[in-house]
């Protein structure tokens, strides 16, 4: 997408570059040169002010006045030659000697050419005196003076359009004035910056403020996503029915890749470590002269993160439960996040073959999180299947193309290919290689494409049974290389005209990309009232982690009766266990608050949260869970203290001594333990206890804080229930500034 230069420009209104540059800046729009690129923006705002017509009217007068000055310049131009009689009665010249001229002491031999020459009447004339007196004259400092207070009044009347965040120095070239007034403007309001320090609008507003300039805010488009856009909404009359995408999800060893495995006839489990799938594959098979794409997802923290970037690759989501084991707490999260996604759910009942195999159980589970079979007057499809001996693999490919043709999936193979990024990895020898989904159109081998900040031309296309392709239609996966990059899962990829227009883009958002982390904010309790207000919500999604199953009810019940007109609360997931990344990552994503009862979230969990601006909360009492929520509604929630984790220890070996109790000894994992701290003791993940240090020693010696990487002995009051493996957690409450 190349810009219009001015010269351009000028050629299709006819006028001359020197005085459509003048032009354009009378336009506020300003150009240097002719060769100055102009933005379709710019183009557009010109176009509908500009009247050539009345252009060229008022430069008629100015064309004849020029005209009549060079045909004066042209009269007194012209030389009168003198004649003979003329020549003969010009005296002699009297002009002394040049000063530098040579002494010879005697005669100088004539110059021949010292005859006189015929003088212009010009010449004739007498020269004009220099008047070097400094009367009616302007001071250069005064000048310069003037000038600079003419373009300050220009600028104050003028409003500067300015990007949500830029940097100090890029603030003083759109205001025009040096980079070292706004950094004393800042300096004197007490923010200490340098040139290259980015600033927010709000902060760049004040200080254009307080120089006497108008600013407001601009939002950056991303051209790539308009392009995308543009491209969804643009209508086909050539579309042809697709292969469905089927994402296949379930608990650990229900037998995922085994289903797989027994659908392609091909042996993928061999490859893997330990039979787990490690990666995102997508397969393509045919069935009836039916083609299925089917992406095997490591359960379904891929499928949540290519959600997060807003991937909708999947048509249609299959369930695998294992027949003996029934509904496990992955199942649970695989159907919510389904659930979330909008997606179609076929629920295959896998290990019919098993003697615990008991497949009405299973629906029967199912039922709690409101899928109803078929059977039962539902409206979701259960298949029984047995991965091991093949049973049911048919009828589960039958209903999948069924469930298809309902959707009526369709798509354009003649149109430029757009799709997403399944997975992407560095091989060696190949460099940057990305698995594609093609959605749309038909991708081929040398097309230059663009995903996320990622750019590149296609140098390979192979196929998941390793065939070299020159070309992709519709639904099939395919690896490619040649990528500047490796791009992230679920991102969107389009083909562009070439690799120049696709680096220049993928370098933009780059630039549009600095700082958006900082920017987005998620839903949190504090400023839950605010959006309510404001409108940016009307439901809140709450995700629920507790240490026993009969709390997440209790706090259900409670929560759901605290609906009223304005907002809608959703329990969009709840399980028993501590809180990890996957709760972290559905919350980010689906903009929740994680409520934790009697429960602690992992490292991992806290690092992830902290990075997504997730909300966890954690309470031992459901009461105040409920009472928060409901405060936080109204707008009267004002929390006065917040726990600090100070750090973490692991109980290594437990120490029973008569008369004084059960004693830790603790290596500390993370952070230091004060003697005056307050502790919680955590079994595997739950909150088993919350009290007071009795004693804290390193040796025989009393310490009043133990630092990461030491052993102690630590002595909790009034308890003596300690196992090896417990983590003790200590922590302060800090007071928050209301």
């Amino acid at each position: 997408m190349s810009k219009l230069r001015v010269y351009d420009l000028a050629k299709k209104y006819n006028i001359p570059s020197k005085d459509f540059v003048a032009i354009l800046n009378k336009h506020n729009i300003p150009v240097k040169n002719h060769m100055s690129a102009l933005t379709d923006q710019q183009i557009t705002e010109f176009e509908k002010k500009f009247d050539k017509d009345k252009y060229l009217a008022e430069r008629e007068p100015e064309k004849k006045k020029e005209s009549v000055k060079t045909a004066e310049t042209a009269k007194t131009s012209q030389v009168t030659p003198k004649t003979s009689t003329d020549i003969k009665k010009q005296p002699k010249s009297t002009k002394p000697p040049q000063k530098n001229q040579q002494k010879t002491g005697g005669n100088v031999p004539k110059r021949t050419d010292d005859k006189k020459r015929p003088v212009s009447s010009n010449q004739s004339q007498q020269p004009k005196v220099r008047d070097h007196s400094k009367k009616e004259k302007t001071a250069r400092s005064v000048y310069k003076r003037i000038k600079d207070e003419k373009k300050k009044s220009v600028q104050l009347n003028q409003t500067f359009e300015i990007p949500e965040i830029l940097t100090v120095g890029e603030l003083a070239d759109i205001l025009e004035i040096s980079a070292t007034e706004v950094i004393k403007t800042l300096m004197l309001a007490g923010t200490m910056v340098s040139i290259n320090q980015e600033i927010d609008f709000e902060t760049a507003a004040i200080v254009a403020a307080e120089l006497g300039f108008e600013v407001e805010a601009i939002k950056i488009e991303d051209v790539v996503s308009k392009i995308l856009e543009e491209y969804d909404e643009e209508e086909s009359d050539n579309l042809v029915p697709r292969p469905p995408v089927v994402t296949v999800m379930g608990h650990v060893d229900h037998g995922k890749t085994s289903l797989l495995d027994r659908i392609r006839k091909a042996n993928v489990i061999a490859g893997e470590a330990g039979g787990i799938t490690q990666h995102i594959g997508a397969y393509t098979v045919n069935i009836k002269n039916h083609a299925i794409t089917v992406i095997d997802t490591p359960g379904h923290e891929a499928f949540t993160a290519m959600r997060s970037r807003g991937a909708q690759i999947t048509d249609i989501a299959v369930l695998v439960v294992a027949a003996d084991d029934g509904v496990m707490p992955q199942t649970v999260e695989a159907i919510n996040h389904a659930k979330a996604a909008g997606v179609p759910i076929l629920v295959a009942i896998n290990k019919i073959d098993k003697p615990g195999a008991d497949p009405e159980r299973v629906k029967q589970e199912l039922t709690k999180y409101h899928l109803v079979v078929e059977e039962w007057g539902g409206e979701t499809i259960a298949v029984n299947v047995s991965a091991k001996t093949g049973e049911g693999i048919e009828s589960l490919l039958e209903m999948i193309i069924m469930m298809s043709e309902m959707e009526e999936l369709t798509a354009d193979p003649g149109r430029e290919a757009r799709g997403s990024v399944i997975e992407s990895q560095i091989k060696r020898g190949k460099g940057s290689v990305a698995t594609l989904l093609v959605q749309q159109g038909t991708l081929h081998v040398g097309d230059s494409i663009i995903s996320g900040t990622t750019h590149g031309k296609i140098r390979t296309m192979i196929d998941d049974k390793g065939k070299r392709l020159k070309k992709a239609g519709p639904s099939t996966p395919v690896e490619i290389s040649g990528l500047s990059d490796i791009p992230a899962a679920g991102d969107d990829f389009i083909v562009l005209e070439n690799e120049k227009e696709a680096r220049q883009l993928a370098e933009k958002r780059k630039e549009m990309q600095k700082g958006e982390r900082q920017r987005r904010s998620n839903i949190s309790l504090d400023d839950l009232f605010s959006q309510i207000q404001d409108g940016n919500i009307q439901d809140v999604n709450v995700i629920i982690k507790a240490d026993v199953q009969g709390s997440i009810e209790a706090i259900k019940q409670s929560l759901e009766k605290l609906d009223n007109e304005a907002v809608r609360i959703n329990i969009i997931h709840g399980a028993v266990g501590a809180i990890n990344e996957t709760d972290v990552m559905l919350a980010a994503t689906s903009n929740a608050i994680v409520i934790g009862f009697n429960v602690r979230p992992d490292k991992n969990a806290v690092k992830l949260a902290e990075t997504e601006e997730v909300d966890i909360r954690l309470y031992r009492v459901i009461y105040d869970a409920v009472e928060d929520i409901k405060k936080a509604m109204e707008g009267m929630l004002a929390p006065e203290f917040r726990e600090k984790v100070m750090g973490n220890a692991e109980i290594r070996e437990v120490f029973k001594i008569p008369s004084i109790g059960t004693i830790a000894g603790c290596y500390i994992t993370e952070g230091k333990i004060n003697r005056n701290d307050e502790i919680r003791i955590i079994r595997d993940g739950i909150v088993v206890l919350e009290g007071k240090i009795a004693s804290l020693k390193r040796f025989k010696d009393d310490v009043k804080e133990v630092s990461t990487g030491y052993e102690c002995g630590i002595g909790i009051e009034k308890y003596n229930d300690l196992k090896v493996g417990d983590n003790i957690e200590a922590f302060t409450m800090e007071k928050i500034e209301r």
